[in-house]
């Protein structure tokens, strides 16, 4: 009980009732499940396409030197986060929506294990996202790219290089109605020639991804996503294929 009150003073600095994530250092593999106080996760092999909205929040100091669940020491400074599900090594796009600043961190630890959290950030990523005196704020995450499982984990203060992995899509919506995703596949179609409808089983429903084209440059990439967002599509962003 001693244990976990401390646990409790820790994490009440960035916003309250946090329950706290598991002892640093705890061996989570890549793609087998684990439990966390009584619950199951399933971690993703894969990370393209995917993307969530909910709460961010941060831990720091008290955690500096320590590990994370991958075996890194982690250090608050540098632009990671820690994530349930998204593979190790995952590079997403993190989106403030109270404030529209933007980050771009690398997962490298599990967590937050806090209903409707959905990723804990560095202090250094949470200053560049204005969540760092809240210590809780609303945000709109994607994935973008992955490092190779063969090569050690790219520098997470140098995101530019790994954006630049391709090739990548334009995701225009996305819909739990299957009829909906064709009809507008079937739009799409009358002026492009790559249209995808891409299924994604989040767990609790089945998602039907639209998507345009296949590019093999972040330029070419954001050129057809600005396209299509001229012809209305606001929503469009890019993805890794």
């Amino acid at each position: 009980m001693a244990l976990l009150t401390a646990w409790l003073l820790i994490f009440s600095a960035c916003g309250p009732t946090v329950v706290p994530p598991p002892p640093a250092g705890r061996d989570l593999p890549k793609g087998k499940p684990y439990t966390v106080f009584g619950r199951s996760y399933q971690p993703f092999t894969k990370a393209h396409g995917y993307d969530e909205r909910g709460l961010a929040s941060w831990y720091g100091p008290k955690f500096q030197g320590k590990l994370t669940s991958n075996g890194e020491v982690y250090d608050m400074n540098k632009m990671t986060a820690a994530h349930k599900l998204l593979p190790m090594n995952t590079w997403v796009e993190v989106v403030n929506q109270n404030n529209g600043k933007k980050a771009v961190v690398r997962i490298n630890d599990r967590g937050p294990f806090v209903d409707g959290r959905i990723i804990d950030l560095s202090k250094a990523a949470a200053r560049r996202l204005g969540v760092l005196g809240p210590g809780t704020a609303p945000v709109y995450i994607r994935a973008l790219a992955s490092a190779p499982a063969s090569t050690s984990p790219p520098a997470a203060d140098a995101p530019t290089a790994v954006l630049k992995l391709g090739p990548f899509t334009v995701q225009v919506g996305a819909f739990t109605r299957e009829s909906n995703a064709f009809r507008l596949a079937a739009m799409l179609r009358t002026r492009y020639k790559n249209v995808y409808v891409v299924d994604y089983d989040r767990g609790d429903m089945v998602f039907r991804r639209v998507r345009v084209g296949k590019v093999d440059s972040l330029e070419q990439a954001e050129k057809l996503k600005a396209r299509l967002r001229q012809e209305n599509h606001k929503q469009a962003f890019v993805v890794a294929w």
